[in-house]
């Protein structure tokens, strides 16, 4: 809820889970009593840019026991003498101040609180779980198509024998039938084998015949 012109939080509505909350910007001035109530496991809360003008306004937050870092930025309280060590006195709970620990280290960029990680370890566990049965889906999936390309591989090489055999049988039926041919002719009976010989001489006769006549 950033930057809409609040003047208070006091319609908050009750979010226990809630962990971090952005309010910055706005004219806020009091009223945080409300936070504890609705939001009793914040643990990022975000009141820059706010209306907050002395360091007893934030002595609600005490009721936070999760709270682990407060922005204040261009607040007026930031501008009190020895405002960072009265605000980790008033809040012991809290790690980061504006982005700064009590030695003035700098908070990481992402806090695994803030961001959920490690909440739901039984949710990681069953996503785990989940990866490895689609891992093993997946190999029998593998495993599948394998068995399905040999048995492609088996059916072509069928086919391919069964052709081999069929052009085997087609030249050997082309073979029989020249051989029939020539055995149909030599099965003539011997009577017309020498009928046709006595007409062929009897051709050459008259030939001859006709030769004499002409001289």
């Amino acid at each position: 809820m950033i930057n809409i012109n609040l003047l208070s939080v006091s319609n908050l509505p009750k979010l226990n889970k809630l962990r971090k909350l952005e309010l910055s910007d706005n004219r806020i001035s009091g009223g945080l009593e409300v936070l504890a109530e609705r939001t009793p496991n914040l643990t990022h809360l975000n009141l820059s840019g706010n209306k907050i003008k002395d360091i007893n306004t934030l002595e609600p937050l005490k009721k936070l026991p999760n709270l682990r870092s407060l922005d204040l930025f261009n607040c007026e309280v930031t501008m009190l003498i020895n405002y960072r060590e009265s605000v980790f006195a008033l809040l012991p709970q809290l790690t980061y101040l504006d982005g700064f620990d009590v030695d003035d280290q700098e908070a990481p960029d992402s806090d695994p609180e803030a961001d959920g990680d490690g909440l739901d370890d039984e949710y990681e566990e069953n996503g785990d779980e989940g990866e490895e049965d689609d891992d093993e889906e997946e190999d029998e999936l593998d495993e599948e198509v394998i068995d399905d390309e040999e048995e492609d591989d088996d059916d072509l090489d069928a086919e391919e024998e069964e052709d081999g055999v069929d052009d085997e049988e087609e030249e050997d039926d082309e073979d029989g039938e020249d051989e029939e041919e020539d055995e149909g002719d030599e099965e003539l009976p011997q009577g017309e084998k020498r009928k046709r010989e006595l007409e062929d001489e009897g051709e050459e006769d008259l030939e001859d015949e006709d030769d004499e006549e002409d001289d």
